[in-house]
């Protein structure tokens, strides 16, 4: 039950984003590098849970292609097959899950350390970044795949695979689970009724 726990704090802590600024080829690991390290700074300060998880979600949102993410998590065929007004409500519902998600497993984290293993070829001519989270009693592999955006040489994350699950693929299953009980608007009512009161007022 534990390491399920730590697993799902750093699958969602590398998850919440929307793209800001370019991210060359060769900068990937540096910035990658450089952004793990402060949110695990964060982690250990003895502020709140939100102080701390907003420090976090400014740190990682420049980095990480939420819109292409979730449009994957639909699959292209169900995207294409919805309004662009359904599109853009369920692209905030969704980022808007992931952050408190996040925030409501904080307290998890325990110290644990991250190795970087390089940015590898991937698939269609994207690349991965490997890394090992390593803890008290175990180790984890999680990987960053990134896209080249609009082949503009702005590479971005799409998904994370942890210990070769990818979140993209966990989340397809889940909502192709419930569009065989539900339509899209319904799915959205309820999203939206598991949204805390903030993120639905905004």
């Amino acid at each position: 039950m534990k390491t399920n726990k730590l697993l799902k704090i750093f699958l969602i802590l590398a998850t919440i984003s929307i793209p800001s600024f370019a991210l060359r080829q060769n900068e990937i690991e540096p910035v990658m590098h450089s952004k793990i390290e402060k949110v695990l700074t964060v982690l250990k300060k003895k502020e709140s849970n939100t102080i701390r998880g907003q420090e976090i979600i400014r740190t990682l949102d420049p980095v990480f292609d939420y819109a292409l993410m979730a449009k994957l998590a639909l699959s292209s065929k169900t995207w294409d097959s919805i309004t662009s007004a359904q599109q853009k409500e369920f692209t905030r519902l969704f980022i808007a899950r992931l952050k408190q998600s996040y925030l409501d497993k904080l307290d998890l984290y325990n110290n644990q350390k991250v190795i970087y293993k390089g940015v590898k070829p991937y698939q269609k001519g994207r690349l991965q970044l490997q890394t090992e989270v390593i803890g008290k009693d175990e180790t984890y592999k999680i990987n960053y795949n990134f896209h080249n955006s609009k082949n503009s040489g702005n590479w971005l994350i799409y998904d994370v695979e942890l210990a070769g699950v990818s979140i993209i693929q966990t989340y397809r299953q889940q909502f192709a689970g419930l569009l065989k009980e539900k339509n899209f608007d319904e799915i959205l009512i309820q999203l939206r009724e598991k949204q805390p009161s903030k993120a639905k007022q905004s």
